[in-house]
Order: structure tokens, then sequence, then C-alpha cells
């Protein structure tokens, strides 16, 4: 599949000396460098959910806690 795509200055270059440094062509780096950012992101989407866990503050029963930042005044 063909297509067009414009590079940031820094991506192109680091795409420049990865296809100097493993002496290989522009379609083979791009490939290479785009299945493995590829599949980083699939396995970030496999991982456990982000779970947080409710803890108790120990607020007395009756204190207003829409009202907290009034009773910070007082003190």
């Amino acid at each position: 599949m063909r297509t067009t795509l414009t590079l940031d200055p820094d991506v192109a270059l680091t795409l420049k000396q990865e296809m100097e440094r493993e002496n290989k062509t522009l379609k083979a780096t791009m490939n290479d460098a785009l299945r493995r950012g590829l599949s980083l992101v699939s396995q970030a989407n496999e991982d456990e959910p982000f779970k947080v866990e409710a803890r108790d503050f120990g607020f007395k029963a009756g204190v207003d806690l829409d009202r907290i930042n009034q009773l910070v005044d007082q003190l």
C-alpha cells in the first residue's frame, strides 16, 4: 500500500540514523518501527485495568464535605 507521510524533522533524522545503523531501506526501517510501536500499544491495552481502592478518611457523621474549605478557614 502506498501512503504519503509528513515526518517531523526529529523523526526524519532518527529514521535516517536507524536506516544507516541497520543498513536497511526506508521501507524496511519504517515497517519495523511501526510494527514495534504498534505492538507496544496493543500490549498496553492488554494490561490489567487501573483500579482505585476506596479509603475511609474518618470524617465524622454530620460533617458537610461540600463545605470543607469553610471548616479549614475557621481553624
